[in-house]
């Protein structure tokens, strides 16, 4: 998962970069934060302390069950110093302070 901010961030990063750092000529993996839906309602709940969640899984949930499990972004890292800014907590604050704006409005 990965927090639009942090795929724009990637983007402009990468846009930015030393050319002389960049080494790979073809694709770069950026990675971000992971979670599963118990963790994110955990974290709502955080901020909402009435928050419920009900889900069940669809047919979607084969595709997501084939990705692989983690992403390996280190060259990223390592070539032009890619790291995400937020984590569950960070994202979580910051979509639900946007949600309320939109709803007071």
């Amino acid at each position: 998962m990965m927090y639009m901010h942090d795929a724009l961030q990637a983007t402009i990063g990468l846009m930015n970069a030393d050319p002389a750092k960049v080494k790979v000529r073809t694709s770069y993996n950026v990675a971000a934060i992971s979670f599963s839906p118990k963790e994110l309602a955990a974290e709502i709940k955080k901020h909402i302390p009435d928050f419920k969640i009900s889900y069940k899984p669809d047919v979607r949930q084969q595709y997501a069950d084939s990705w692989p499990q983690s992403i390996d972004d280190s060259v990223a890292r390592l070539d032009w110093d890619w790291k995400p800014e937020f984590d569950l907590s960070k994202m979580t604050e910051d979509m639900l302070h946007h949600i309320q704006q939109v709803v007071e409005h």
